[in-house]
């Protein structure tokens, strides 16, 4: 039986990237059937709607979604409202600052993961970096619960739960015992923030305490970056809430040649959602210019999912090749290749990998 796979192309180079995933997904050979839904800025301009219903429909009834990246404003009051029946039967309307975090949101995926490793012919510091972010989405300052208390004066929210922090810490656990690794770094600040990165902190500490096969440290988040650009080779999983690994996540892409080869995933209790983890660059849009390997291993990763894991490995391993040889790579990783370059030159290394 195939898999059937809600495909978000996004903005800007997104329709280009996903069709480039969908292209190389569909030639190793795994048994998946895509459907097609619109979401976005574009979707806002098109429709004034940014994530329309069919879109979340789509994702909860096929529990699992292929996304491209998405814009968003800077500044301003921009927000992306559902209203929608809830599970205590209340109708009641959510409202966030911007399209992808709504589908997050929505669909409850609380669990972002974002593997960083090295990669032969990528030109880096680093060359055996091989870790895992998990970053704690649904709550913390992404909340968006923001205010003017007087014309000159913002403020912000900054939320932590115990039962949203032992939830994540359970799911990095069991994340960590299916593949095998075996210490996990706890980043937070609550030298300050005593009260709610505190709260982070000791219900991760106390919930991993009960798997005795899993190494526990954690760092005041400012070191763990001043040791994560000094010695990432001796990390191996790092948790950390809302906004740390936000800004973490992408410092170690960093270290592995940047955005443009880090895959990202978006995990809940019933449904997943697989993405590009960089922009959705609009001064490049249809061009051919765009780096397609952060969707494609965003792709390999949701085919392990799903259980298509021998279609994974041969994506996997056809795009190490092609980094490896460095003949049909994009402009940013030292190349002139195009996009539809590149994707075909994956194609091609598909059957030695098979």
């Amino acid at each position: 039986m195939s898999t059937t796979i809600t495909l978000i192309p996004g903005d800007g180079i997104g329709p280009e990237v996903t069709a480039a995933a969908r292209e190389v997904v569909d030639a190793a050979g795994a048994k998946v059937h895509w459907e097609r839904v619109d979401a976005g800025m574009s979707s806002l301009e098109r429709t004034g709607d940014a994530v329309p219903e069919a879109v979340y429909e789509s994702v909860l009834r096929n529990r699992v979604a292929l996304k491209g990246p998405m814009g968003n404003t800077f500044g301003g009051d921009f927000r992306v409202t559902r209203k929608a029946r809830r599970a205590n039967g209340r109708i009641e309307e959510r409202s966030y600052p911007g399209p992808t975090i709504a589908l997050r949101g929505e669909l409850e995926l609380f669990a972002n993961v974002r593997p960083a490793k090295s990669f032969q012919g990528i030109a880096s510091r680093y060359s055996d970096v091989d870790l895992v972010i998990f970053r704690e989405t649904s709550e913390d300052l992404y909340l968006g619960l923001e205010r003017m208390t007087d014309e000159n004066t913002a403020e912000a929210v900054k939320r932590i739960t115990r039962s949203g922090s032992e939830r994540m810490a359970r799911f990095v656990a069991d994340y960590m015992q299916r593949t095998g690794r075996r210490q996990v770094t706890i980043g937070h600040k609550s030298n300050v923030l005593k009260l709610t990165d505190g709260l982070f902190l000791g219900a991760c500490t106390e919930t991993l305490a009960n798997y005795p096969g899993i190494a526990v440290d954690s760092r005041v988040v400012d070191a763990l970056c001043m040791e994560l650009v000094m010695r990432p080779e001796r990390f191996d999983c790092l948790l950390l809430p809302n906004l740390y690994g936000d800004i973490l996540s992408d410092l170690t892409a960093g270290l592995v040649g940047g955005l443009g080869v880090a895959p990202g995933a978006n995990i809940g209790a019933d449904c997943a959602m697989f993405e590009a983890v960089h922009g959705c660059a609009p001064d490049i849009a249809g061009q051919d210019r765009a780096n397609p390997c952060s969707l494609i291993l965003s792709a390999a990763m949701m085919l392990r999912y799903i259980g298509e894991s021998a279609a994974a490995q041969r994506i996997e391993a056809a795009l190490g090749s092609v980094l490896r040889e460095g003949k049909h790579v994009t402009c940013d990783l030292g190349g002139s290749a195009g996009t539809t370059e590149m994707t075909v030159a994956i194609m091609a290394h598909l059957d030695e990998a098979g």
